[in-house]
């Protein structure tokens, strides 16, 4: 790779680590080129990229961030998995891993965070945005209508009231 393709490589990957919800690191050895495009298909249509990387161009990008934690998760051969959504990656890597043993989770970058597998794998089980964001809606909702059911209620008794009152009267 020559100097203006590292410094390209360099920038998106600073870009990558900048906006990215979570970056999540991989080993990818002995992967066919099969695997890895339906791995790489898997992010994208739930928003996320797969990118293999250069270590060293890597570790610059990082900026310091995470410190020694972050740098040594960049060894050997290595793809990383990102998205604006943070469970995005950690949910579509963690699946894969399951069925293909030859990728192995390395660990990950949230922000200034670093995490092992473990916690790619504990994010992988959190609700993405789009659920949680469901779930706050329906509760919403849910308590919007259970509102009106008592704002109601007091009028729907005085109603019924008036009618027996009425019923009485007519007999």
């Amino acid at each position: 790779m020559d100097k203006a393709g590292k410094q390209a490589a360099l920038a998106e990957l600073e870009t990558v680590f900048e906006n990215s919800g979570a970056v999540v690191v991989t080993h990818y050895t002995g992967l066919s080129v099969a695997e890895l495009t339906k791995l790489r298909t898997t992010l994208r249509e739930q928003g996320g990229r797969l990118k293999v990387v250069k270590n060293r161009i890597a570790k610059i990008a990082l900026k310091g961030k995470g410190g020694d934690a972050a740098q040594d998760l960049f060894s050997g051969q290595v793809a990383i998995a990102y998205a604006e959504d943070p469970t995005v990656p950690a949910k579509a890597t963690a699946e894969f891993a399951k069925d293909n043993e030859k990728l192995k989770l390395i660990g990950g970058v949230m922000g200034a965070e670093v995490m092992d597998s473990a916690g790619v794998e504990a994010l992988a089980k959190m609700p993405s945005r789009e659920e949680m964001i469901a779930t706050i809606v329906a509760r919403l909702t849910g308590q919007a209508s259970q509102i009106v059911q008592r704002v109601n209620a007091p009028g729907q008794g005085l109603a019924g009231a008036i009618k027996v009152i009425g019923e009485q009267a007519a007999a």
